[in-house]
């Protein structure tokens, strides 16, 4: 199969598409990558690749074709200038340099914005050939949730973006089962939509990992507690810093953050603001091989999300990451993603924004002895197994790829 994946975020930029396209060509299939320059999280182009972009034009034998554009930089306009300029490059130079190029099939992972998809779109039109979306960000839903934005007009505007991007796209797949109905609702069409979750990458099931160095080991009556991923406004750090207030006292409690984001800034200032520095430590972005090193102190994995309708209907994707690492889960968060870890008992949930009920939550944690712990690590471990299993997902995707047709 010739397989075209169209994403504004790609390697060395630490994303889920870069394990999928890995896993394509290692499946026989030639894969081409149409892709922007790397510039996430930082807002800067890497350094790496302006001084050498030959060494970021494969990777593991997939093609990668680089479209100019704006980085991301700092502020709202310099964001949505980032989003455009991928749009029109990526559709301008994209399309010229593909322009003898045959494929079968387009796959767009569709993250924020989506107008990243609009380049896929146009190749589609072009090429004839079928058009499949994995929506991962439910737009314009999360803009309004965010309060990136606020006007009722604009937001119309931007779900007639997103209807026009799915009656345009063969089959659409929704990272949850919630996102299922308002996916049909904007696509104004018999869509064919179906529920495709995330994985986790195959490096969280090595076993033979030694510690991060970059965190001191602990004492035995220690209990660290790790977040790690984006630090953004999603992830409700306000919740989070609160119930690590409630917890300042017990000294043996430590929160872990591994990440970065745009809300990074204003948690290191929050941190001493409040008194935590003893209690919450802020480590900073790593690459994501070496999550599981990280993950080695780790007594229990934090996911959390706000308190808004959209949030409610997402499955976090670093859900899937800490399931395959078998360690417990402390989840402040609700609808789908806190249903699937309470019906597995795979770990403690509380509501989103709930931070009394986090700080209970972890104190309950603490009291539970090391055979109990594991017991709630092993459920989380085969939950991950049997709802996100990596191979079996890969094997549907690779399926539902080769039966899609193209519906002009």
């Amino acid at each position: 199969m010739r397989l075209l994946i169209v994403t504004q975020y790609f390697w060395p930029e630490n994303f889920r598409v870069n394990d999928l396209v890995k896993e394509m060509v290692k499946r026989g299939h030639s894969v081409t990558v149409l892709t922007g320059y790397p510039n996430y999280p930082d807002g800067k182009i890497f350094k790496e690749f302006l001084q050498a972009p030959d060494n970021f034009s494969n990777l593991d034998g997939a093609e990668i074709i680089r479209t100019p554009l704006v980085p991301r930089g700092n502020g709202a306009f310099r964001l949505l200038l980032n989003y455009l300029c991928f749009a029109v490059s990526a559709s301008i130079w994209g399309a010229w340099k593909l322009r003898r190029r045959q494929f079968d099939v387009i796959f767009t992972p569709q993250l924020s914005p989506v107008s990243l998809a609009l380049p896929a779109v146009l190749l589609r039109f072009l090429k004839r050939i079928p058009h499949v979306m994995w929506v991962l960000d439910l737009w314009p839903d999360t803009l309004e949730a965010t309060g990136t934005l606020r006007s009722k007009k604009m937001l119309g505007l931007v779900g007639k973006l997103v209807g026009f991007i799915y009656f345009r796209t063969d089959l659409i797949l929704a990272q949850s089962k919630s996102f299922v109905p308002q996916i049909k609702k904007l696509a104004k069409k018999n869509a064919h939509v179906e529920y495709f979750p995330s994985w986790a990458e195959a490096i969280f099931d090595e076993q033979d990992v030694l510690p991060a160095a970059e965190i001191a080991a602990k004492e035995p009556m220690d209990f660290n507690i790790m977040f790690a991923g984006n630090i953004g406004d999603a992830q409700d750090f306000p919740a989070i810093l609160k119930a690590a207030e409630l917890l300042k006292e017990q000294k043996h409690i430590r929160f872990l953050i591994v990440g970065d984001g745009r809300l990074a800034s204003w948690v290191s200032q929050e941190i001493v603001r409040r008194d935590l520095t003893g209690s919450v430590k802020l480590l900073g972005r790593y690459p994501l091989e070496r999550m599981p090193a990280f993950f080695k102190h780790a007594d229990a994995l934090l996911v959390s999300l706000k308190a808004e309708p959209i949030f409610s209907m997402t499955i976090p994707g670093k859900l899937q990451s800490y399931l395959a690492a078998g360690i417990p889960i402390l989840a402040m968060l609700d609808g789908e993603g806190a249903e699937v870890l309470r019906n597995n008992d795979a770990g403690y949930v509380c509501a989103a924004g709930d931070a009394p009920g986090l700080a209970a939550m972890i104190l309950k944690m603490t009291s539970l002895n090391r055979s109990e712990q594991e017991k709630l690590g092993a459920k989380a471990k085969a939950l991950g197994s049997s709802e996100f299993d990596r191979t079996q997902l890969m094997l549907r995707l690779e399926q539902r790829f080769n039966e899609v047709e193209y519906l002009a």
